[in-house]
């Protein structure tokens, strides 16, 4: 089976098509990087607590062990969104390089390339839902005691 030359301008064709998933993982990037952001404060303040559990009396390190529990499944869970995140930027990579190549191979990668586009959002979406329940675990970590803000707590947002 011969492969036809492809033509410049279908070449140039292809990297169009490349581009728009490329914006793609510069969002997923961004999303990324707000992630990691977030899992290096969770580490760091799990190490401070560590660093001075041995100093804390007996009603401390109840507080303190609470919280490491809270952390320790704040930072499973943004290691989870990293994974989905990174997973799907990488397949939209690999969607990117079949774009270029799809004139090269004799079959059409129509159908891979939606499937591929399918999974990754899928994985986008699983790993944005992982943010969204990470960010629920740290506010309801933190609760602000009303009476110190001079707050109505019968009051809604106050």
């Amino acid at each position: 089976m011969i492969v036809e030359p492809v033509a410049v301008d279908n070449i140039a064709h292809n990297i169009q098509l490349a581009v728009a998933p490329v914006f793609l993982l510069t969002g997923i990037g961004s999303v990324l990087n707000v992630l990691t952001t977030r899992l290096g404060r969770v580490i760091d303040r799990a190490r401070g607590i560590e660093a001075h559990f041995p100093e804390f009396g007996a009603e401390d390190r109840a507080i303190a062990i609470r919280e490491l529990r809270v952390l320790d499944r704040r930072m499973a869970t943004v290691h989870i969104a990293i994974a989905l995140c990174t997973m799907s930027a990488l397949l939209v990579c690999v969607l990117v390089s079949i774009l270029f190549i799809g004139d090269f191979v004799p079959v059409p990668p129509s159908t891979t390339i939606a499937a591929l586009f399918v999974v990754a959002m899928t994985l986008l979406i699983g790993g944005l839902v992982m943010f969204l329940r990470e960010i629920r675990l740290a506010t309801r970590s933190v609760r602000v005691n009303q009476a110190l803000i001079g707050a109505d707590p019968s009051q809604p947002g106050g």
